[in-house]
């Protein structure tokens, strides 16, 4: 995902739009705009064609390991015409083709350079770029674009899931610089530096909800949800530790130990849910460190309660240990992507000894 991100400033580096000037940050507005929320801007014609089903099959793709269907974002459309009412707005993506004559089409063409608009086409394998704080600070634009319709909509029918995934470490990396280093989260990093040297990031609100000689759960409890982040950890011993089937197993047994609906009775700890839904496990470079992502859903075992959980298993080779830090959420009735999607964020505030040079 690094070399994805890498790619597009990259690329971004060497084009241009014809409004791009020197702007200094200093000036810019906050943008704005709900987290999950996109907004495509293209024209109209396309937006109700085949352009504009690949465009929302992209961000309106299923969410993962959620009890039921979510969409990966908000895809809101805008006309070009209404771009001055959008500058500030967090997620903005343009699309258009070289092919189309539609009065949207040439004005969003107006906002490339010559050289630019020569590029696209005449290199069909140019067909996006990105740029940070276009129009206003914390600002994410994506250009989407080809000298025909038909080689546009393969472009994203080919790269779709990377696109997809650049907005979702976008909105993460935005989640996580609101919680490293504020000073609500600094009571819990320096209890979990100073005793096991580990560090996580938390929002205010988190609570120590339980610690143990390998188990540390954090927990917020708010009227309509439940959010809670764990971290495990254990002797690293072999690769198999890695295996999808082996996590899951030694998540549920730590589970089954620590995590109880109601401590007093015994038979309501959680484990995952199996009976119905699928567990999701693919590897992952979780900050610098090959891991192990599982999605899926918990249940407790007397089926009183559920929800979605998120998981990562990687190895401090500096200690031998092997760490498993999950977030999961209880929140019935309601939306749970952007719960989630926070908790997502915290998990990956998570460093190792390794990673803060601490000596065993």
């Amino acid at each position: 995902m690094n070399r994805i991100i890498a790619s597009f400033f990259l690329i971004a580096a060497t084009i241009g739009c014809s409004n791009q000037n020197d702007k200094n940050p200093n000036y810019l507005p906050r943008s704005t705009g709900k987290p999950g929320d996109v907004i495509i801007i293209m024209d109209s014609v396309q937006w109700k064609g085949n352009l504009g089903s690949a465009v929302r099959n992209i961000f309106r793709a299923e969410v993962p390991g959620l009890p039921k269907p979510e969409p990966m974002f908000n895809v809101i459309w805008a006309h070009p015409s209404g771009l001055k009412l959008l500058t500030q707005i967090r997620n903005l993506v343009y699309v258009f083709t070289l092919d189309q004559n539609t009065p949207g089409s040439k004005s969003l063409r107006k906002e490339f350079t010559p050289e630019t608009l020569a590029k696209i086409k005449n290199d069909t394998t140019f067909y996006r770029f990105s740029r940070q704080d276009e129009y206003s600070l914390g600002q994410e634009v994506l250009y989407l674009f080809g000298d025909t319709e038909e080689n546009l909509i393969h472009h994203l029918e080919d790269k779709g899931e990377q696109i997809m995934a650049y907005f979702n470490e976008i909105e993460r990396k935005r989640l996580m610089a609101n919680l490293v280093g504020k000073k609500s989260t600094r009571g819990i990093t320096s209890l979990l530096r100073k005793e096991q040297g580990i560090e996580l990031s938390v929002p205010i609100g988190y609570k120590l909800a339980d610690k143990q000689n390998d188990f540390i759960w954090l927990r917020q409890i708010e009227a309509n949800r439940d959010k809670d982040v764990f971290v495990t950890w254990k002797p690293y011993e072999s690769e198999y530790q890695l295996l999808p089937d082996s996590i899951v197993a030694w998540r549920d047994a730590m589970a089954e130990k620590y995590l109880f609906e109601d401590p007093d009775n015994p038979v309501s700890y959680l484990v995952t849910e199996r009976e119905n839904f699928d567990v999701t496990a693919r590897q992952v470079n979780f900050n610098n460190h090959f891991a192990m992502q599982i999605q899926a859903l918990w249940r407790t075992n007397n089926k009183t309660m559920g929800g979605p959980y998120l998981g990562y298993a990687l190895v401090d080779e500096a200690r031998g240990r092997l760490y498993y830090i999950e977030g999961f959420a209880y929140a019935p009735g309601r939306d749970k992507r952007e719960i989630m999607r926070e908790l997502e964020a915290i998990l990956w505030t998570f460093r190792t000894s390794q990673d803060l040079g601490i000596s065993n």
